[in-house]
């Protein structure tokens, strides 16, 4: 069996497409133009490129880009106030405060601080409490891409085992209560449990987010089910020679190991190209689900939990 490549950037794409057409139709029919504010406070040149390309996707879909870039040695008060001013703004929907901050800020306080209605990240402890309770929530945009795209690879979710692997806040503890919101049976599993490669063995639906390199082999793999792999891990690849400065080049792989699952799983996600891209178009939807939650318009079909 080889398995069926999900390609998450053109799925990606299509994403962006219905956003588009969704702005388009606000626009004409309301008056209304969703907005994003993106705060990034330092200089760290990943979260850099990435705030460029968040503003450059926010602009193709037709909406507006509010960019506040702050030094590194900003003041907590000053960025709270920042937060005060955004969520009274009307023109602004969804509020993104890039991380990691500096280590001088109290990351949990000022995630708390943006209006969970305008939370587009979906960290705010209001929206982790409404997603754990079935309510109306603002959904974690790398979880939201994985289940867009379980069901677009499964029709219904209902019924199949899933086991996520990993805990963490922004993807693990999200993931597992968006696949039971589906009518899963969810296990989480980490590096603690036992006999892990059984546990795995059992799924319908495996989503990988523990952030180790390869450690998912394609023994573990059920044959035909569905892999999602989060993981982004950088990772020597002396097969490409050396960098100008005699270092090592490196190359990106995924939490599982790729070539031996692919043999076995009926879909999986490669890394790059699977998850990664979508994490950009779900905050492009979750902007847009905001603004139309803000303004009393029916919501866009298939770009929400």
């Amino acid at each position: 069996m080889t398995a069926q490549i999900i390609d998450g950037k053109a799925f990606a794409a299509k994403v962006r497409e219905k956003v588009a057409a969704h702005v388009a139709r606000l626009k004409d029919d309301h008056g209304i133009t969703p907005g994003l504010a993106v705060v990034l406070v330092g200089e760290d040149p990943a979260s850099q490129v990435y705030v460029r390309n968040k503003g450059k996707q926010t602009i193709e879909c037709g909406m507006s880009s509010f960019e506040h870039k702050l030094p590194a040695d900003t003041a907590q008060e000053d960025l709270l106030e920042l937060l005060d001013r955004l969520n009274a703004d009307p023109e602004i929907h969804g509020i993104l405060v890039q991380l990691p901050l500096p280590s001088h800020l109290d990351e949990e306080l000022i995630v708390n601080r943006v209006d969970p209605d305008k939370d587009v990240d979906g960290f705010h402890i209001s929206n982790v409490g409404r997603l754990a309770t079935g309510q109306k929530s603002m959904v974690p945009c790398t979880p939201l891409g994985c289940l867009m795209m379980l069901r677009n690879q499964l029709g219904s979710l209902s019924g199949k085992e899933a086991v996520v692997i990993g805990r963490s806040n922004i993807v693990g503890k999200p993931m597992a209560q968006l696949l039971l919101g589906d009518s899963c049976t969810v296990t989480i599993a980490h590096s603690r449990t036992r006999d892990l490669a059984q546990v795995v063995r059992r799924a319908d639906i495996v989503v990988a987010a523990v952030g180790r390199p390869r450690m998912v082999p394609g023994e573990w793999i059920k044959p035909g089910a569905t892999v999602i792999d989060v993981g982004i891990n950088r990772i020597e690849a002396p097969e490409k020679g050396a960098n100008e400065d005699g270092s090592v080049k490196m190359r990106l792989v995924g939490d599982v190991d790729f070539d031996s699952a692919a043999q076995v799983a009926g879909a999986i996600t490669p890394v790059p190209g699977g998850v990664g891209p979508m994490t950009i178009a779900c905050l492009l939807a979750n902007t847009l689900t905001a603004c139309c939650r803000a303004n009393g318009v029916a919501e866009p079909e298939g770009l929400t939990a």
